[in-house]
C-alpha cells in the first residue's frame, strides 16, 4: 500500500493519509475484508504520530469505509457490488472535466454542489446524460 503524504500542504496529515486510504478502497487496490496495518505499524512506517493514523481511521470508519474493532483492528468494510462503478464513474468524470479543459477547482465545486443538492440515495440509477 503506497500513501504520499506531504507535510508542506495545508491539509492536515490525518486527511491526507484518510484521502489516500479512501482512494485506495474505492478503486479496489484495498477489498472488502481486507485488514489494514495496525495504527501503530501504519504510524511508525510513515513517520507519523499513532494518534494521527488513528484520527485517519476514525473518519473512514465514520463514512462508513472501514470498520474498526478492539483487538482486530481496521478491516475494510465488506459492499455488495464495490466501488468499481463508483471508481469507474470517478475516472469518466475527470476524463470529461479534462476534455474540456475545465480547471480542477472547478470540478471540484460542481461535484460539490451536485452531491449536496442531490436528494437522499434511492437506489435509483439516473440516466447517463445525452449530448
Amino acid at each position: 500500500m503506497l500513501i504520499r503524504l506531504d507535510p508542506t500542504l495545508d491539509a492536515p496529515l490525518f486527511e491526507q493519509l484518510a484521502s489516500g486510504l479512501r482512494a485506495s478502497i474505492i478503486d479496489g487496490r484495498l477489498t472488502g475484508g481486507e485488514r489494514l496495518p495496525a495504527a501503530r505499524e501504519l504510524a511508525a512506517s510513515l513517520d507519523l504520530n499513532v494518534h494521527t493514523v488513528l484520527r485517519a481511521y476514525h473518519r473512514l470508519r465514520d463514512e462508513h469505509l472501514i470498520e474498526l474493532h478492539r483487538g482486530r483492528g481496521a478491516i475494510v468494510a465488506v459492499r455488495i457490488g464495490g466501488h468499481g462503478a463508483l471508481a469507474g464513474a470517478v475516472y469518466d468524470l475527470v476524463d470529461e472535466a479534462k476534455n474540456h479543459e475545465l480547471p480542477e477547482a472547478a470540478l471540484l465545486a460542481l461535484v460539490r454542489e451536485a452531491y449536496r443538492s442531490a436528494p437522499q440515495a434511492s437506489g435509483v440509477l439516473r440516466p447517463m446524460p445525452t449530448r
